[in-house]
């Protein structure tokens, strides 16, 4: 592990994951406040340093807030790191958040970035080096507000042709891969391996983080 600022003692546990089962907008942001987001900041630091390293430039941390909700609690929380310390949903960024279900860490492009035909016509471009460089359990989305997805192993050339034209010609179209590890994964528990495979996940994307520029 680099020398970072990560507490390894900090994990995931069902209470995290819980927080989305709270019903009401206050109650449970309440909870998600007091509970989810320190970890989330916590790891928003840590991995700040590793991503830079990795990039070539200074990346910034942003946890999500929720601030434009007003009657609809979240069913996620995230943060993000792009390299931009004003925001990040306008650039190619990458994401470590939970949904009731699981955690997530992923490399997104969401409907706000300015550089989504650049990284469509890359991927069109470059799909079989994309296809080498995602391992096959790794999860594409097309919608960072649902827990759905497909693992690459299951995109076919189609799926690749299909995801990128909607890229470059539809407005509110995202796209986002990374891994998926279920609330009841150990893995979540300590917090040095958990560490480790983050940081080795953006690692793995990387090259496509490179490809939306």
């Amino acid at each position: 592990m680099t020398d970072s600022l990560y507490d390894s003692t900090i994990a995931f546990g069902p209470s995290d994951f819980d927080v989305f089962a709270i019903p009401g907008l206050a109650p449970r942001m309440e909870a998600l406040i007091g509970t989810v987001r320190p970890k989330l900041t916590a790891l928003g630091a840590a991995l700040a340093p590793d991503l830079a390293a990795l990039s070539g430039g200074e990346m910034f941390p942003h946890v999500a807030k929720h601030a434009r909700r007003t009657v609809h609690p979240p069913n996620d929380t995230w943060v993000a790191w792009a390299a931009n310390k004003r925001g990040y949903k306008m650039l190619p960024h990458f994401q470590v958040g939970l949904f009731e279900s699981h955690l997530f860490a992923q490399f997104a492009i969401i409907y706000e970035c300015e550089n989504k035909s650049v990284f469509a016509e890359a991927l069109l471009r470059e799909r079989d080096r994309v296809r080498g460089i995602v391992p096959a359990s790794f999860v594409w989305s097309t919608d960072h507000m649902k827990p759905g997805g497909t693992p690459h192993g299951e995109m076919t050339d189609d799926a690749f042709s299909a995801l990128a034209a909607k890229l470059a010609g539809t407005k509110q179209s995202e796209a986002l891969v990374g891994i998926r590890i279920g609330r009841d994964d150990p893995l979540l528990r300590d917090g040095a391996k958990l560490y480790e495979t983050l940081r080795g996940t953006f690692e793995t994307l990387m090259p496509l983080y490179r490809m939306a520029f």
